[in-house]
């Protein structure tokens, strides 16, 4: 039997691989966007899930939409306007794929920043839309390269984490939000906005969604990975309501509905009294392990020279760190062999697009301890791989 063409083609994550190599003992992972298990809230669990483990009708069969008491109350935590509906997604992938099958058809152009979150290029792949990039600057997107590409029509919609970007960390200036926002109207392009980073933020001052300066065209991805636990796979589509009978029906032919269980599980914790301070110092942690993080790269880029530079970042879970001209899979395949696992930057970038040379290293997972190790050996591979170059 012979396969789809497009899911024959389709390049395996990089990212979804190096994973297999993060539980063994001798491997430090800077690689996957993996939380912190000490953030997960287990006294919160043990507390909510005997009454949870009661209610039978969370065993049954489900609306499509969702469990009406979890989508309440995303209703109010996130000031969902009354022109607008949510529908509850097996995580924001999820909810990408779907955006994907509703509105793109064979051949249609999206737009992504580049680079770009790997997983979204993927779904983009599979529904065989033809990806279009628009250059990121350190504030969002260049905005006259976007104009070009919406003038010059027939693009659908442009896919976004303008929050504590993946892969590079970079977050949207208020005056690029609301350009595009303004763009995304002008050319009645469709906005998908995916904020899953948007509550992790550390430093700085919390600015609008883009999406609620183009609410008429546009979705908004929230997702409960990185607040409560990935394993839930809870997240929520937001979107004007006009929308919701497609997702609908889309959704029914994936999966039916998205398990009551966890949705049920994810609305307890947010609900429970003990959950916001609980969001605090999960912030508060992965503030350490970011300085952990960055101080290290200070001292790493000094000390290798020209070439080497990051920028800083005010939440999230990644550093882009760039490096001199070189074959960075080369280099991250060099980092295995020497105990520590980085993801390349060409796999954040589509097959048209020429990468920067950069490597994504990930602060949440590891403690400070950790991390300092794993520099030090991305820094002797660094030094064997590229050599020393002083300033």
């Amino acid at each position: 039997m012979t396969p789809v063409t497009a899911i024959a083609d389709l390049k395996p994550s990089y990212i979804r691989e190096i994973l297999n190599l993060a539980n063994h003992v001798d491997i430090i992972s800077l690689a996957g966007g993996l939380p912190c298990p000490e953030t997960f809230p287990t006294q919160i669990l043990e507390e909510v899930m005997p009454a949870i483990a009661a209610d039978k009708q969370l065993l049954q069969y489900a609306p499509t939409v969702g469990y009406a008491p979890l989508i309440s109350c995303l209703h109010a935590r996130f000031q969902v306007p009354e022109t607008h509906g949510i529908m509850i997604t097996t995580g924001s992938q999820q909810g990408i794929d779907l955006c994907a099958r509703v509105f793109l058809g064979h051949g249609d152009k999206v737009v992504t920043e580049s680079p770009s979150y790997l997983g979204a290029l993927q779904v983009f792949a599979i529904a065989q839309a033809t990806v279009l990039s628009v250059t990121q600057e350190s504030d969002g997107p260049n905005l006259q390269q976007l104009e070009d590409l919406f003038k010059a029509g027939d693009v659908k919609c442009f896919y976004t984490v303008p929050d504590f970007h993946n892969p590079t960390g970079c977050c949207w200036s208020l005056e690029k939000r609301q350009a595009v926002a303004a763009l995304c109207i002008r050319y009645q392009v469709l906005l998908i906005e995916d904020a899953p980073y948007r509550d992790i933020r550390f430093s700085g001052t919390s600015l609008p969604l883009v999406s609620s300066f183009c609410p008429e065209v546009a979705i908004c991805l929230r997702s409960f990975s990185k607040i409560l636990a990935p394993g839930l796979r809870v997240a929520a589509l937001i979107m004007p309501k006009r929308w919701l009978p497609l997702f609908d029906k889309v959704k029914q032919a994936t999966d039916l509905h998205s398990a009551s269980l966890t949705q049920s599980v994810a609305l307890a914790v947010l609900e429970h009294s003990a959950f916001e301070q609980h969001l605090a110092d999960t912030v508060a942690r992965y503030s350490t392990h970011y300085e952990a993080l960055a101080n290290e790269l200070d001292v790493l880029c000094r000390e290798l020279g020209s070439g080497y530079q990051f920028d800083p970042v005010e939440g999230g879970m990644f550093i882009w760190l760039k490096l001199p001209d070189c074959d960075t899979y080369q280099v991250a395949k060099a980092a295995i062999e020497n105990g520590v696992t980085v993801v390349p930057s060409a796999e954040f970038y589509p097959s048209s697009s020429k990468p920067q040379t950069a490597l994504r290293l990930n602060f949440s997972h590891n403690e400070p301890e950790v991390i300092r190790e794993g520099i030090s050996r991305l820094k002797q591979t660094l030094v064997s791989t590229l050599g020393y170059i002083a300033r």
